[in-house]
């Protein structure tokens, strides 16, 4: 394929404005360079991807499917330029931290608050990973902090304590289940769960511990986070296993809180970095000293 970034960007300019030429003044372009290269890049491609008519154009389906990828390059791209920056600015004002739903849906939002309060200038890259993911990432180099739930320790990183936390199960209030005070996962398996989506760390661990039990999760309903697992229990629809830190003062009475008897309830939440990092980073370190201070609520 011959096409290149320009030629998306045209391609994109042109469908979103419908007319050649207004995507073409977009592009700073005169209309005849813009409607070559859509033709190069329909040329490329194999496909038609516009339709042209006397008021401008409008995308075919081939045409829609393309855009969206476009779009979607095109952003990664910008984001790739903004997370660059501070390098290209002799500046080491960067740091990505790979963690578990957890500790991103709990504890960190209010610890990086603080860390951001003291370090205006810092910009940070936080995505979700499995546990057993993140250490991998870490020792890579491709992530430059991580936080687990530590399960076994790696001898290239260094482990340090973070948060205490415990997965309990919610059931609705009148369910045969909220009866009890403590119980087993095997007992819960022929319920209907509500459960976080596909990839979501929660749901892999829970699906993983189901079958390692001969049992699978029936799961009603996927949903984006813990508030909404909570609010469909609540509901009736279903019970639904969260860390014990997702429960709200709001949820009182609405739902039941169960101890799950398992040990791997209990979730110990570590921060982990390279024991030799390969290049220094003030600003990693400073980030680990502050999300290991130890809390009022820790």
């Amino acid at each position: 394929m011959s096409y290149d970034l320009t030629d998306l960007k045209v391609f994109v300019a042109v469908a979103e404005e419908g007319n050649v030429s207004r995507g073409a003044e977009r592009c700073h372009l005169a209309p005849s360079s813009a409607s070559l290269r859509v033709k190069n890049l329909e040329d490329s491609v194999g496909v038609t991807l516009l339709s042209r008519h006397p008021r401008g154009v409008a995308l075919t389906a081939a045409g829609q499917v393309l855009v969206e990828h476009a779009k979607r390059c095109l952003a990664q791209l910008d984001q790739m330029r903004a997370d660059l920056l501070p390098f290209t600015e002799g500046m080491r004002e960067h740091v990505t931290v790979f963690a578990n739903n957890n500790a991103i849906s709990s504890h960190l939002p209010d610890d990086l608050a603080r860390f951001f309060a003291a370090f205006p200038g810092v910009r940070i890259t936080l995505e979700e990973r499995l546990s057993h993911d993140i250490i991998g990432a870490v020792v890579a180099g491709r992530a430059d902090v991580g936080v687990v739930a530590l399960e076994s320790e790696h001898p290239a990183l260094r482990f340090v304590p973070y948060r205490q936390d415990q997965l309990v199960l919610l059931a609705p209030v009148g369910h045969p289940l909220a009866e009890q005070s403590r119980i087993s996962f095997r007992q819960c398996l022929c319920q209907p769960f509500i459960s976080l989506q596909p990839g979501a760390a929660l749901h892999t661990f829970l699906m993983n511990h189901a079958s390692a039990l001969d049992g699978r999760l029936d799961v009603r309903v996927q949903v984006s986070g813990y508030r909404a697992i909570a609010r469909l229990v609540s509901s009736g629809a279903g019970i639904g296993v969260v860390p014990r830190t997702a429960i709200e003062a709001s949820d009182e009475g609405k739902v039941a809180v169960i101890e799950l008897i398992e040990p791997w309830s209990q979730r110990n939440l570590h921060v982990c970095v390279p024991r030799n990092p390969a290049e220094k980073n003030l600003y990693r370190d400073k980030l680990v000293d502050m999300l290991c201070q130890p809390t009022s609520d820790a």
